[in-house]
Formats: C-alpha cells, structure tokens, sequence
C-alpha cells in the first residue's frame, strides 16, 4: 500500500522552524512519507508565521495554489497551525480560507493525529500521541546543528507584538529535558545548539535542582549557559532572543563561558525613550546603550545585532533620529529592520493610530538599511588577514560555505567536503555580507 505523503511550507523565525521539525516527528510517528511536491502531497500543512502582515498575505496568497490543487485532488487535507490560528480570537482570518480543514496553534500538535483520522479514517493512522507539544522528539533538519526550544510564550505584551496571543504566556520547561535533548543530540554528532526562547534569558528553570553543585551561577539563564558547556562533543552555543531587561550580569559574564559563539542578537526596537515606552519594552535608550557598553567592556570583541522598528505609530522625524543615533553609538554588527505592521488584536492596534505614512516608513527603512550596510562592510573588513573558525554547512563545486562564531557567512575554496566540520579560514576578501578566504 503507497504511504500517503505531506508537504510542509514553514514561515518565520527560528522558533517554527523548531516546531516544524516536531511536526515532522508526529507525522512520521503516523507512517506518513514528505514530499517536496506540493501536487504529490495528501496533506498539506502550512506553519504560519503572524509577526508582519506580508507573513500572513503569503500564506492567503498560497490558499489560491490550493484551491486549485483540491479541485484536481478532492481528498487533498489543508492545514494551517503556528502564530496565525494562535492569534486569531474571533475566527476573522479562518473566515478568510474556508478551504483549509485543519486550522489549530502549535500548542495544540499532539492532537493532530486524532483530526487526521477522524478527517478520513482509512488513510491516517489514529494513534494519538498523548504528550505535551514541547515532550514530542524533533526530527532535526540538520545532523551538525539544532535548535533547541527551551521556553515557549510570552509575559511581556510589547504593544505591536502578537506572540502572547498566538503562542500564549511563558512556559518554561525544565533542566533535565533540555540537557536530556542537548545530551541526545551530541551523542548524534551535533556539535552547534541554539537556545530559543521568546524571550529567551527571562528563563526561569521549574527544577533547579537539576543544576550542578558545582554552577557557579544564581541566574537561572546563565546557570543553563554554564551547564550546556558542559557537556561534551558540544563546540558551539547560541541563543535567541534575549530582552535587555533580563542581561543580567551573570548572563552577560555567561557570553565569556568557551563555547559560546562570538555574538549576541539584542534587540532594541526603537531608539527613542517615548517610542519605547509606548511600545511597552520597559527600557530606556539609555539602559540600552549602557548594556551595550557593559557587554564589550566583559567581552570587547563580541559581534552584536539588534531588530529594529521604524514607523511605529505616532513615530516623528525626530525620534526616528534618535533611532539612527543610537544604531551608530551602539556600532551594530547587523540590524534586522522591519517597518510597521499593524496586527490586530494587540495593545497598539487598539490604541494607537498607524499614522506613519507608508512612503515615509519606507524612507526611515532605507535610511537604516544603507547605514547598516556601510557599518557591516567597515566592519567585515576588518578581517581580513584574520583566521576565523567556521562551522562548514554547505559545499558545491570546489567551494565550502559556513558560518563563523561572530555569524558571519564565510567561504573558503576546498577539494574536500568539509559539511559538519569546524575549520580554520583566513578572511582574504570582505564584502557586505561575506567573507572569504583559504583554509590554515
């Protein structure tokens, strides 16, 4: 009897490309077989992302491939989970694809088999896993690397964010799990993890007896950073996102622990104290840049990104300036700007007017955007003649490709297939976005 076959489309962040390989996981458990075809697939199963309104009319736009797909193949199953069921509180946006059969957040995964058989008995197998979301084993898309979740949700309610509406408040889960996955992992061969949280140093451990006597740490974040090192076969540790209120000292002296990579993603938003404040992130720009000041004086050569708002409503010109200069005292490695997007259902959708014309936002987009690209150049350049250690994901043709400890993408010419190797590389040429040379 042929397997039936799914195809699953993944939107967003680091965090649903982790829960799409738990999906994977419940869909393999059920004898299903993946297919990167679309038109092979019985069960099709989108894992939304919510965060901008360009990540939502992706998938809208995706319904009309569908519905064309189902006229050709009527038992084909559509399913949509991730932020955008998670969010959708009055059922507004399912109203918007009445072809979609499955429709549930990600919280909800362990019940999937049971919707599947009862949706057609004679292709799913019924077996229900019966687990908690974060207890179900990922199938990792990558041997060498993995992402591993350790808390999921928020408590913070940024105004513009939806993640506490569609992933809910913050759940933490315990020691023993995440070192039991980390352990599992390195005993496979993985060599690089990357810790995800919303907000990912607010960890608070529910067993903190599951730390060692020997943890020098009482933040329980970095305690968590100390015992990762530990373990072995483990080389390099990562983490995303930190909010700047919970940069502890502790967890700042945890970026000198020996395996964590030479860089940290802190996001900022906005640089303006009263754009901040509306955006609910209960920090100053100064406490900011003090951090960052504190965080190179711990560790002065650390490479540091930030994600950054610009158009956020009731935004002028000047505050949007004190943005920029801020972007330049903090000397950013990289930025992730994004402009405005309104999301219903939050705080700032609620209360505010998006009053930043679209034009504009777009202009303050391209103002930081050309900034960042002249920073990062300046900043690649500087190492050239410099060897870097670089993680080796990719090889095609003669030539290798990775990742360094300070996240920048390098490549070296090879003969050899060095994928899952940690080499030596000497920068000979920088460029905005690479840097490449020969191995040591």
């Amino acid at each position: 009897m042929t397997r039936p076959k799914y195809h699953l489309i993944t939107y967003g962040c680091q965090m649903n490309k982790s829960d799409s390989e738990r999906i994977s996981t419940v869909l393999d458990r059920m004898g299903l077989e993946e297919t990167p075809a679309e038109a092979e697939a019985d069960l099709i199963l989108i894992n939304s992302c919510s965060v901008r309104q360009t990540a939502e009319d992706r998938i809208f736009g995706k319904m009309r491939d569908f519905a064309a797909l189902k006229e050709k193949r009527p038992g084909l199953v559509v399913g949509v989970t991730g932020c955008l069921p998670g969010r959708d509180r009055d059922g507004k946006i399912r109203a918007r694809m009445p072809l979609v059969d499955l429709y549930f957040p990600i919280r909800d995964l362990p019940q999937l088999p049971r919707w599947l058989a009862e949706h057609n008995p004679g292709l799913y197998n019924s077996d229900d896993l019966a687990e908690d979301y974060l207890k179900v084993h990922p199938r990792y898309a990558s041997e060498k690397q993995a992402y591993v979740t350790i808390q999921t949700g928020c408590n913070k309610f940024c105004t513009y964010c939806v993640v506490p509406f569609s992933r809910g408040l913050e759940k933490n889960r315990s020691v023993a799990d995440i070192l039991a996955e980390i352990r599992d992992r390195a005993d496979h061969g993985t060599v690089e993890v990357t810790l995800l949280g919303q907000t990912v140093n607010s960890y608070r451990a529910p067993d903190r007896a599951g730390f060692s006597a020997a943890n020098p740490y009482k933040d329980d974040f970095a305690a968590l950073l100390w015992e990762v090192n530990q373990v072995p076969g483990i080389e390099r540790i990562h983490y995303t996102a930190p909010h700047p209120i919970h940069m502890t000292d502790e967890v700042i002296d945890a970026l000198t622990l020996p395996k964590h990579v030479n860089y940290l993603h802190l996001p900022v938003q906005a640089g303006d104290n009263e754009v901040l404040r509306r955006m609910n992130r209960r920090y100053t720009r100064e406490l900011y840049i003090d951090l960052i000041k504190k965080i190179r004086a711990k560790k002065p050569d650390i490479c540091i990104g930030t994600d950054i708002i610009v158009g956020f409503s009731g935004e002028s010109a000047e505050q949007f300036e004190r943005t920029v200069d801020l972007y330049k005292q903090c000397d950013f490695d990289i930025s992730y700007t994004a402009m405005y997007s309104v999301r219903s259902g939050t705080a700032a959708h609620k209360a505010f007017k998006d009053d930043v014309p679209q034009v504009e936002k777009k202009r303050r987009w391209l103002d930081l955007q050309n900034l960042m690209e002249e920073t990062v150049l300046r900043k690649n350049q500087a190492f050239v003649g410099r060897e870097v250690e670089v993680l080796v994901d990719s090889w095609s043709d003669g030539v290798a490709g990775g990742t360094s400890r300070e996240m920048k993408v390098v490549r070296c010419n090879s003969k050899e297939d060095l994928r899952g190797r940690i080499v030596k590389v000497r920068v000979t040429k920088a460029m905005e976005w690479l840097l490449s040379g020969g191995r040591v």
